[in-house]
C-alpha cells in the first residue's frame, strides 16, 4: 500500500541539514506527524595502509570532540557531501582534509542509512587503498587527532565496547569480513 505526503513544511534550515516536517498517511491508514531530518548524504572513509602487512593492516582512525554524544570518539574519516557532489569525490576531498593522505585504490564497500527512523541521511562507505600521506587540511571547526591502528587492534577496542561509531563499527567489521 503506498504512503501519501499530505503536507510538507520546512520547520528548521541550517548550514548541514534541513527538519522536514510531514504530515503523511502511511501503510494503516491513519496520518502521522513525522519530523525528518534531512541530508544531503556522507562518505565514510576506510583507509587501509597494507604496506608493512597484508594480514594485519593499519587502519587510520581520528580522535575528535562529537557534542551530540558529549565525549572524544575514535572514527574513521568521514565527511557530508557538498551539494550534487559524487561520492568518490567527497571521498577524496575528505580524506585529503581530514587526515593529508591520498590514495590510489577506491573501492565501494556499502550504502546504508545511519538512523532511518528520524534521519534522511545515507552513508557510503569506501575502501582507500595506495595511500600516500601528506599535509592535513581541516576546517576550522575540526580538531582531529589522527591515528594508524592495526586492523586486529581495533576489531579488539570493538569487541571490548570501546568503539562507540557505528560508522566505524560497520565499516570495520565489513571489511574484515570481505
Amino acid at each position: 500500500k503506498g504512503v501519501e505526503v499530505l503536507s510538507s513544511k520546512v520547520t528548521f534550515e541550517g548550514p548541514v541539514f534541513r527538519v522536514v516536517t510531514d504530515e503523511v498517511r502511511e501503510p494503516g491508514g491513519q496520518p502521522r506527524r513525522r519530523d525528518v531530518v534531512r541530508h544531503h548524504g556522507s562518505v565514510v572513509i576506510f583507509a587501509v595502509d597494507d604496506s608493512k602487512s597484508k594480514r594485519n593492516p593499519l587502519i587510520l582512525l581520528e580522535r575528535q570532540y562529537r557534542h551530540a554524544a558529549m565525549q572524544y570518539l575514535y572514527e574513521v574519516p568521514a565527511g557530508s557531501l557538498e551539494p550534487g557532489e559524487e561520492p568518490l569525490a567527497g571521498a577524496k576531498r575528505e580524506l585529503l582534509e581530514e587526515t593529508g593522505y591520498q590514495a590510489k585504490h577506491w573501492t565501494k564497500l556499502v550504502r546504508y542509512f545511519a538512523s532511518p527512523g528520524f534521519l534522511g541521511e545515507w552513508m557510503q562507505i569506501l575502501v582507500a587503498e595506495g595511500l600516500t600521506p601528506g599535509d592535513a587540511q581541516p576546517e576550522e571547526d575540526e580538531h582531529i587527532e589522527l591515528f594508524a591502528v592495526p586492523l586486529s587492534e581495533l576489531l579488539r577496542e570493538i569487541d571490548a565496547g570501546r568503539i562507540l561509531d557505528a560508522k566505524t563499527i560497520a565499516a570495520t567489521l565489513l571489511y574484515d569480513r570481505v
